[in-house]
């Protein structure tokens, strides 16, 4: 089956970075795949995706910060984080969507998660 593990999470000084990995078994290369975080009590918003053609998309809120990339030859997917703010403190997950996808920014477009991996910025 497909699987999903996050990794790289920690807790950081606002202005540090962090990289996220997202690795995968299970998932095909022509995947849609996605960044997403939340915070208890809040929806699960996007911070970045990529789709089968590598166009890659962000969340305003990380443009400039935030850079998503993808080993296709392993699905693997990385997020590198910089200049992290307090309010980027939330669970992070990865997610895939195999063939038929866009990489938008809604959850319910993508069928496989992860478990999360915890950022927490301090100020």
């Amino acid at each position: 089956g497909q699987q999903l593990v996050e990794s790289g999470g920690g807790s950081v000084q606002a202005g540090g970075s962090l990289r996220l990995t997202c690795a995968t078994s299970g998932i095909a290369s022509r995947s849609c795949m996605a960044w997403f975080r939340q915070i208890p009590g809040k929806e699960r918003e996007a911070v970045a995706s990529t789709d089968v053609a590598r166009a890659l998309r962000y969340a305003d809120s990380v443009k400039g910060r935030f850079t998503i990339s993808k080993d296709s030859a392993t699905s693997t997917l990385y997020l590198q984080m910089r200049n992290l703010r307090p309010e980027d403190t939330a669970m992070y997950y990865c997610a895939a969507e195999a063939y038929f996808c866009s990489a938008g920014f809604a959850p319910r477009e993508y069928t496989y998660w992860g478990q999360g991996t915890q950022v927490s910025v301090s100020s």
